[in-house]
């Protein structure tokens, strides 16, 4: 039998860590002198010992590998094999997209020689329930009317305030006059009519940007965008939203906040 140290170091592991797996049951003493404490461990325990940091070296938790140190069928660790794989190939994936947005940001700043004013996010924008008016619209002037008309709509169905505000750009270009564009005011209890429609905004992946200021220069925060996309590797997958954390139907009011979201996809 071998005391726990020279285990320890004929095993390259940490007392230490071979008191928290004889604790958690993974590799128990083969005897413990009942007077003094002493842990003695036996070398045909090394086979089992390899086989826990051989697991840990493949990213299971002690707890996982104690359950795949019982007796369990080959069928079943291979298995849980192929769940660790498959756990890792997601990391691996959502590290090179880190890697890739990391690189995009450096190619931005030795092109432009400074930091941006704008920080594109990526975000999952939940499933939320709106009441909306879709028109198509003379211009941008227009689209105030809009705005006036579903909030008087909601105020007369009783509802007095609301999380969430947004305009919704439908056009696949850029538009000047004659534009596709759609008002939106999150509620719970209401009824649509021929001009109000209660729906659901679906759930979806969006590269955000927060625009302080007023409406007149919010061209800057869609400018940010396009180039992040694209450089990022993602593609435009719908309409595009403005989403009035702090607003109004003033043109030009410097205390406006203002997200835009372009839904993305690979």
């Amino acid at each position: 039998m071998l005391k726990i140290g020279d285990f320890s170091k004929l095993s390259h592991v940490s007392i230490k860590a071979l008191r928290l797996y004889d604790q958690m049951e993974l590799l128990k003493p083969v005897h413990i002198d009942k007077f003094t404490g002493y842990r003695y461990y036996s070398a045909h325990q090394l086979p089992r010992l390899n086989r826990i940091l051989a697991l840990k070296d493949l990213g299971f938790s002690l707890e996982q590998i104690s359950k795949l140190l019982d007796e369990i069928s080959p069928a079943q660790i291979q298995g849980t094999l192929q769940l660790k794989q498959a756990e890792l190939q997601r990391l691996v994936a959502q590290e090179q997209a880190r890697l890739q947005r990391v690189a995009a940001r450096l190619q931005q700043i030795e092109q432009e020689d400074k930091i941006s004013d704008y920080d594109v996010v990526l975000k999952t924008v939940a499933p939320i329930k709106v009441a909306a008016i879709r028109e198509i619209i003379p211009n941008f002037h227009a689209v105030a009317g809009l705005y006036d008309e579903l909030l008087e709509y909601l105020q007369r169905q009783g509802m007095k305030d609301s999380r969430y505000f947004a305009g919704i750009w439908h056009d696949t270009a850029y538009k000047e006059t004659d534009i596709d564009w759609e008002f939106a005011i999150a509620v719970e209890q209401v009824c649509s009519s021929d001009r109000i429609k209660v729906y659901e905004l679906p759930c979806v992946e969006m590269a955000c940007v927060v625009h302080n200021g007023s409406y007149n220069t919010i061209n800057r925060a869609y400018a940010a965008l396009p180039v992040w996309i694209e450089a990022n590797g993602y593609k435009i997958a719908g309409s595009n939203r403005e989403v009035y954390i702090v607003g109004g139907n003033q043109q030009d009011d410097e205390s406006y906040v203002t997200e835009v979201q372009f839904p993305v996809e690979i």
